[in-house]
C-alpha cells in the first residue's frame, strides 16, 4: 500500500475531458483524498512527425514549397503542444476547485497505453472516458484507445460517462467469473464504496439458479458490513443489465472486463463492450 492512494486520469480535450476530471475528483474524495495525476498524451502521428512530401509531390516541387510545408508541420506541432499545456492547466484548476489537494500533470508524446504502463505502477485507479477526441461519434462507438487500455492496464479502470452526476447507488454485474470475483472483493474491501447502496445483479435462466450464484458474493459483502440487494435478470446479459441499470436508478456499474467461461484474451469481453456502450453511467472495470 502506498502512503497516499493515487489516481491516474487521462485527458485529451474531448467532450469527456471535464467529466473525467469530475469522476477523478469524486474518486479522490472517496479514497481518502488520493492524489490525482493527469496525463495528456499527444499521439506522435498527429502531433509531431514532419511529413516528407518530396516523393508525393514529385522531384520538381520547389524548395520553397517544401520548406513552407515543413514550417506548417512545425507550427502545427507547436500549437498542439500549447493546447496540451492549456488543457492540463485547465484540468488542474478544475480538480483544485473540486477539492483535490494533490495534483500533478504530465504531458507526453507517444501512445496512450505506453504512457499508462509507465505510470500505473504507482497508481491505484485509472480514470478514462468512453471515447477519445479522435473517436467517431457514431452512437455506440467506443474509442479504440479505451479497448486497448482495458486490455492492457493492471489497474481498476473507472470509465467516465458523458457527464458526472452524484453517485449514491452502485451495482455489481456478477457472473461467477474470476474478474467478477475481483470486483466483489474490491467492493467488500474498499472504503471508497462505503455508504453507497449496493446491488448484486446476475443473469440466469431461472431465479433459483441466479440466487444460488449470488449467495457467495452476497455473503462476502455482508461479512464486510455491506448489504446487497440481489436481483436475478433473464434474457440477453447486456440488454437485461443495461435495462436494470436504467430502471433501478443505478449510478455506477462495477464489473469484470471479461465474461466467465470463454477465453477472450484478445478482445474485451463482448458483454463488457456492449454494457460500456449502452449504459449512460460510469463503469468500474476489473481484470
Amino acid at each position: 500500500e502506498h502512503a497516499m492512494a493515487q489516481i491516474l486520469a487521462c485527458t485529451d480535450g474531448s467532450v469527456y475531458a471535464e467529466s473525467i476530471l469530475d469522476h477523478a475528483a469524486w474518486a479522490s474524495a472517496r479514497m481518502g483524498s488520493a492524489s490525482v495525476r493527469v496525463l495528456h498524451v499527444l499521439d506522435r502521428a498527429t502531433a509531431e512527425a514532419p511529413v516528407d512530401r518530396s516523393g508525393a509531390l514529385g522531384v520538381n516541387a520547389s524548395e520553397e514549397l517544401l520548406r513552407e510545408l515543413a514550417e506548417l508541420d512545425e507550427a502545427r506541432g507547436k500549437v498542439s503542444l500549447r493546447r496540451a499545456r492549456a488543457l492540463l492547466a485547465a484540468a488542474e484548476a478544475r480538480l483544485k476547485a473540486a477539492g483535490v489537494a494533490h495534483i500533478t500533470t504530465v504531458q507526453r508524446h507517444g501512445a496512450l497505453v505506453d504512457t499508462i504502463v509507465e505510470f500505473e505502477g504507482e497508481a491505484d485507479l485509472l480514470v478514462v472516458g468512453k471515447r477519445g477526441e479522435a473517436a467517431n461519434f457514431a452512437v455506440g462507438h467506443l474509442g479504440a484507445n479505451l479497448e486497448r487500455v482495458l486490455r492492457s492496464s493492471i489497474l481498476p479502470v473507472l470509465v467516465a460517462s458523458r457527464s458526472f452526476r452524484p453517485i449514491t447507488r452502485f451495482a455489481i454485474a456478477y457472473d461467477g467469473g474470476r474478474h467478477a470475483q475481483q470486483a466483489v472483493a474490491y467492493a467488500a474491501g474498499t472504503a471508497s464504496l462505503d455508504g453507497l447502496e449496493c446491488h448484486l445483479v446476475t443473469v440466469a435462466t431461472d431465479e433459483a439458479a441466479g440466487l444460488a450464484l449470488l449467495a457467495e458474493p452476497a455473503a462476502q459483502l455482508a461479512a464486510a458490513g455491506k448489504t446487497a440487494t440481489q436481483t436475478v435478470l433473464q434474457g440477453d446479459a447486456d440488454t437485461a443489465i443495461a435495462g436494470h441499470v436504467a430502471t433501478a436508478g443505478i449510478d455506477l456499474l462495477v464489473m469484470g472486463a471479461y465474461g466467465h467461461g470463454r477465453l477472450r484474451n484478445m478482445i474485451v469481453g463482448s458483454t463488457t463492450t456492449a454494457l460500456l456502450r449502452s449504459c449512460r453511467i460510469p463503469v468500474l472495470v476489473f481484470r
